[in-house]
């Protein structure tokens, strides 16, 4: 099926134009003013996007930047997310010099996200949870190599995933003394910044947002932002400011490996 199909109609003069497609699979529509986007999803992974839906939702009370939902469909054919489009460009998209001025408001929106009252949160994504999900992307040997870290890719994923086991005592017992809400998959694309002040506006795709460990965020937000930095410099400036806004004096780097090699381990 077509996933242009399952789009929702839109005023007259409108149209809806292909963007992209997400990690997970989905189809991304920008609306031709840009002032919203459609995530359609067919069949099995409709299921995933309605949980996007409702982590979405969830967020939008605490004023963070976060899209709000304008439409929702589902249908056995699959389901389409219409959002509204948060201003700004992806992180991204920044230059190097531009990214290290927007760093400090980037690590103070993730920093608001994490003083959310957890126990208010309704939505998981602990290490359990996602130590079994990634148990069941590695024995569907659906693993992607792309996504894992150069020195990994010649290692077998269940080796891997043999490695990441042998510590989970000490993972779970700190995810218990620092649960946050987190995004999740806090990436680059998915912090946007007014590309004139440099401040982040909002923070997008909140399909795996939930109650886990603050080094999830840390660690991805850290490794993605790799692919921007133009000399050794910047990302160890990143790394003090982003630590210093989360008044962590001494970051736990085994505790920051461990999570950015899980990762790539549940996409699948």
């Amino acid at each position: 099926m077509d996933t242009a199909n399952l789009l929702p109609p839109i005023p007259l003069g409108k149209t809806w134009i292909r963007a992209s497609e997400g990690e997970s699979g989905d189809a991304v529509y920008r609306r031709s003013d840009g002032a919203a986007f459609a995530k359609v999803s067919l069949g099995e992974g409709a299921a995933q996007l309605d949980e996007e839906r409702r982590r979405t939702e969830w967020l939008a009370p605490f004023d963070l930047g976060s899209p709000a939902v304008l439409d929702w469909h589902a249908s056995s054919d699959g389901a389409c997310l219409v959002t509204r489009a948060v201003a700004g460009v992806p992180a991204s998209d920044l230059s190097a010099s531009d990214l290290l001025k927007a760093w400090p408001s980037i690590a103070g929106r993730v920093k608001a996200l994490h003083e959310i009252p957890v126990a208010g949160c309704p939505f998981v994504r602990s290490l359990s949870v996602m130590f079994d999900r990634a148990a069941d992307v590695v024995a569907r040997n659906a693993v992607n190599p792309d996504f894992l870290d150069p020195e990994h890719q010649a290692i077998p994923p269940p080796v891997l995933l043999d490695r990441l086991r042998a510590q989970l005592p000490t993972r779970l017992a700190q995810e218990a003394r620092d649960l946050v809400v987190c995004h999740g998959d806090a990436c680059m694309p998915n912090f946007m910044v007014d590309p004139e002040t440099l401040r982040c506006t909002g923070l997008v795709d909140l399909g795996r947002l939930g109650r886990a460990d603050r080094y999830v965020d840390f660690s991805l937000l850290l490794a993605n932002a790799r692919e921007t930095w133009a000399n050794a410099d910047q990302p160890l400036a990143a790394r003090k400011s982003l630590f210093e806004a989360h008044r962590i004096a001494t970051p736990d780097d085994e505790r920051l490996a461990f999570y950015l090699h899980l990762d790539p381990l549940t996409w699948g």
